[in-house]
This record gives C-alpha cells, structure tokens and sequence, in this order.
C-alpha cells in the first residue's frame, strides 16, 4: 500500500486556524511567502531564479527587483490588504509585481488576460484593485474608468496604451527597506474561478495555504536543489502559480516562462534550459507526441512531468512511457479552492496506476460521501470533500456562497470518484456532467478514456442530451482526422470497452480541436450549445 515516506509524516502535527478549522499542518514551514523567497536567496544567491525571454535573473537580482517594485507601489498609496489586479502573460513583470505586493502584505489579484471585458469589470470591482498592472493585448477589453472606481491608477507593461502610465515609473531607485509584517492567516492572493455557472468567485489563497501546496509538490515530487521549472499554463492559472512559481521559490529552483505554448518551441526548451520538472494539462502532451518527433531533442534532464486538469487519456501515459523513460509521468488533483493539488500519483505509479488521482498528499483529509453527506464505503461513488491547510478559507466579500460550498472546514468539491483500499481515488466526473440514462449513471469522463484508446480519436468529449423518455441520452463530440471514422464504428469501440448502455447514442465528429479554455480545460459549456433543440 502506498504512503508518503515516515521522514515526511513525522514532520506533521495538528494546529487550529481560520477560527477554529482542525487541520494537519507541517511543524517546520516558512512563516510566510516573504519568508519562503527570503530563504531561496540566502540558499542560492547567485542561482537562477527566473528565466523569461532574454531576462535572466538570479535570486539576488530578482530579489532586488522585487524590493525595487515594492517602493514604488508604496509610493503610490498600496499598503497592507490592498488589492492589486495583474492582468499579464507568462512574462518576468509578473512574478516581480506579484511578490511586491506580497512584500507589502497587500493581495495580488492575477486575471486571466483572455477575460472579457465584462467580467474584467466584474472582478475588478469586486475586489476593489487599487492599482491594475496589465500589458498591451488586453487594452482594448479594459473597462471605462467611470465604471471601475475604485481603481486610482493603471500601468501598462510592453508598451503605451493610453490612459495607463508606462511600467517603469512604478519602479522606484532604491528598494523597500522594510517588508511588512505577514501572518500566515492573511490573504496573498485572490483567484477567481472561471464562473461557469454563474458569476466569477474570488478564492481567498493565505500564505499558509500556498506554503502548504508549494512543500507539498516539493515533497510528494521528490524535488532537491537546482529545479527548473517550465511554466507554459497560465501564471494566472492555481497550476502555474503554486505548483510552478511557488513550488520553484520553496525548492530555490527555476522558474522557466513561456508565453505561447507551441510543440516544437516547448521541446527546444527544455531541451536548452535543462528543465527538470513540469505540471501541464493532458492536451499539451498529446500536442507534442502529435507534432514532433521526441527523440530529436535531448530530454534527458526532465524527471517529473506533472499533469492536471484533466484525465490523461491512458494511451497518452503509455506512449510517454516508451519513447521518454525516464521521465515519471505524475497525476495531480485539485482546485482554485484547494490552491492546486490535493492529491498526487506517487512516484513510480504513473503507468501502473494511470486511471487514478493518485491518493492523498500529507495534510489533507478527503472525504467521499453521499447525498446526504455520510460517509461512503471504500470502492463506492461518493462526492470529495476536502480539509486542509491547503483549503481556503472561503471567497472574497462572498459569504452566501462561502456557506453553501463549505461544511465544517471542508470544501465540498461537486466531483464524484471512489477510493479504493489501496487508497488511490479515482475520479468518475463532475456531479453536474454525470449523464443518468435510463436510470443507470454514466460518468462521462469513463466512455472519454475508452474512447481516446481509439487510434484514430484525438481527443473527445462526452455530454448529456434531453431525452423525454429516458431522461438524458449521450452525446460524443470527437476530434478526429479520420473521414472513414463513423457512428458505428465508434458506438462498437466503446461497447468492446464498457457496458452496452454506456455506449453514446450521438456522434459529432470534428476536425478541428474541441473548444478549450485559456487552462487547457474542454468547454462543454460551448458543446452544449451546439447540441439541437
């Protein structure tokens, strides 16, 4: 059975926070974000912190920066709980402007640049940002004056948009001299949530949540000195903020930024900057077995190939087994709420095991219960509910749905799976996307991983269809270049696979990728719109 190492539950104890949640914690932590950077510069000073472009900082550079930033948002009225939005790519200003926020207790509010306009107008109000650091792609979707109040000043990186002042003046001469003082309680950061099912949430991440999911990666991943990190999922995204940036700044590694995931450009660099570690969604491993041939890059520094989001269709983890051995392919499950993951495929169980999660990291207590919220036995379905000190405390000026998507200090998922005696959690599909047919519960994400095993199936999407007689049928949307490919065809794979009922009883077929959000996610959303009345 496997469990994470005595040396790493020996270093566990039980503490009170957020006004009496019991939680698992990690006795020796970084007090605080501060004190976790603090630590990187004084353990390598002359090491690599950051890599973007061709800007390439040490940790006494990037330190330095920081401090430097730090004094001119100070010196434009941020203080201690002020919000400052960063509407930026995977680009250097980014993790500079996110840790001087952090250096004056203020909270750093990253939005994903692909937002629309309204919702950029939303979030910004709702979290009173005071200052909006953001670059030149979203000019045009930021919102009128008028209509964000409380926003006093706007800075633009990479060039002049009008009605912004140019980055550079935000950057004093001299450094901050002294930090603020942080507790681990207090906010670092505000995520919101993509606001699928109705308007966006602000997910409060404390620096103790974030210290907890950065050791955690550290630990469960097995990473030592001289990390480099390759960051091509959004910065502003829970996977490449904690289990990227963080995780590197806990590990004094290096953080590797890309601003446009391609293929060919992802391989070359991992191949050039020696990268030892990545956590990326499944669609970019497909993309680069798809388009390159892998064995034209020298990959042999990269150990750890992390993946969330999103299952990994079992063919995928296969065909990484073979033409990258040495590479330790790794499922990570968590969320916004959860400041990244909860639970982690152990090491040396990627292909034995790839149907799973993986099971729970040290500090978390997850919990699979029922409607009524008992308890399940293990092998049975049951929703996850998860406590920890990775957990946030709730969302920001929210606290009608704090109430209704907290219970006793856990956070409850909307995610059905099961845990088996082994303790691996297997994940069967959101609450909401499960399909009842007749009666007889289809998770969709089961007929999904049968049917990407199909050779000619790049990727798909399963979905209920309105029935009046049986309630919901199902229905397939699938990514594929093959024009011979058809209903039958796929309706026999997934029968050879899976019980009768659980074959689809429509077909779409697609040449082009199915729709994805900015974090790699497929929208059902917008396939559920293409269905017919």
């Amino acid at each position: 059975m496997p469990q994470w190492s005595q040396a790493i539950t020996d270093r566990i104890r039980t503490e009170i926070h957020y006004d009496g949640r019991e939680m698992k914690c990690f006795r020796d932590r970084p007090a605080n974000l501060n004190a976790m950077l603090a630590a990187a510069c004084a353990r390598t000073p002359d090491g690599e912190a950051l890599i973007s472009g061709d800007t390439r900082l040490t940790y006494t550079a990037f330190d330095r920066q920081i401090g430097c930033l730090a004094a001119g948002l100070q010196e434009y009225g941020i203080g201690k709980g002020d919000r400052v939005a960063l509407l930026l790519s995977n680009r250097a200003e980014f993790l500079t402007v996110m840790m001087a926020c952090l250096r004056l207790g203020a909270i750093a509010v990253p939005i994903n640049i692909r937002e629309g306009a309204e919702e950029l107008e939303f979030i910004l109000n709702q979290c009173g940002a005071r200052i909006v650091v953001h670059g030149t792609a979203v000019a045009d979707r930021l919102p009128d004056r008028s209509a964000v109040p409380e926003v006093a000043h706007l800075f633009c990186v990479g060039g002049n948009v009008e009605g912004s002042e140019p980055f550079a003046t935000l950057v004093a001469d001299a450094p901050l001299t002294q930090a603020a003082n942080v507790d681990e309680e207090d906010i670092a950061v505000i995520l919101y949530t993509s606001g699928t099912t109705g308007k966006p949430k602000g997910a409060t991440l404390t620096h103790l949540n974030i210290v907890h999911s950065a050791m955690h990666f550290e630990l469960c991943m097995e990473l030592g000195a001289d990390e480099r990190s390759l960051l091509c999922v959004p910065a502003s995204h829970v996977t490449g903020l904690v289990a990227t940036i963080f995780t590197m700044l806990q590990t004094a590694g290096c953080t590797v930024m890309m601003e446009t995931f391609a293929a060919h450009d992802f391989l070359a660099l991992v191949e050039q900057e020696k990268v030892t570690q990545t956590l990326m969604v499944p669609a970019m491993y497909n993309l680069f077995l798809l388009r390159c041939t892998v064995a034209d890059y020298d990959l042999s520094h990269w150990r750890i190939g992390g993946y969330g989001g999103a299952p990994m269709p079992q063919s995928t983890v296969q065909e990484l087994s073979e033409k990258l051995p040495n590479l330790c392919v790794m499922n990570a499950y968590g969320a916004t709420e959860l400041t990244s993951a909860v639970t982690i495929l152990p090491i040396g169980y990627g292909v034995e095991r790839s149907d799973s999660i993986g099971i729970s990291v040290p500090c978390a207590d997850i919990r699979l219960v029922d409607t009524s919220g008992q308890d399940v036995p293990d092998g049975e379905h049951g929703e996850l509910w998860i406590k920890g000190p990775m957990t946030v405390p709730g969302y920001w000026n929210n606290p009608e749905r704090s109430r209704s998507e907290f219970h006793d200090g856990y956070w409850k998922s909307g995610d059905m799976g099961s845990r088996d005696a082994q303790g691996f959690i297997r994940l069967h599909d959101r609450r909401k996307d499960m399909i009842i047919r007749g009666g007889y519960n289809i998770y969709s994400v089961e007929v999904e991983n049968a049917l990407t095993a199909h050779p000619s199936v790049i990727e798909c999407a399963a979905i209920g269809r309105a029935d009046p007689v049986l309630g919901e049928k199902m229905h397939v949307f699938v990514h594929t270049n093959d024009t011979a490919l058809d209903t039958d065809a796929v309706r026999a794979f997934v029968r050879s696979k899976l019980a009768d009922y659980k074959a689809p009883d429509f077909v779409t077929f697609d040449p082009e990728p199915l729709p994805r959000n900015a974090n790699g996610k497929i929208v059902k959303n917008t396939l559920r719109a293409r269905l017919p009345d």
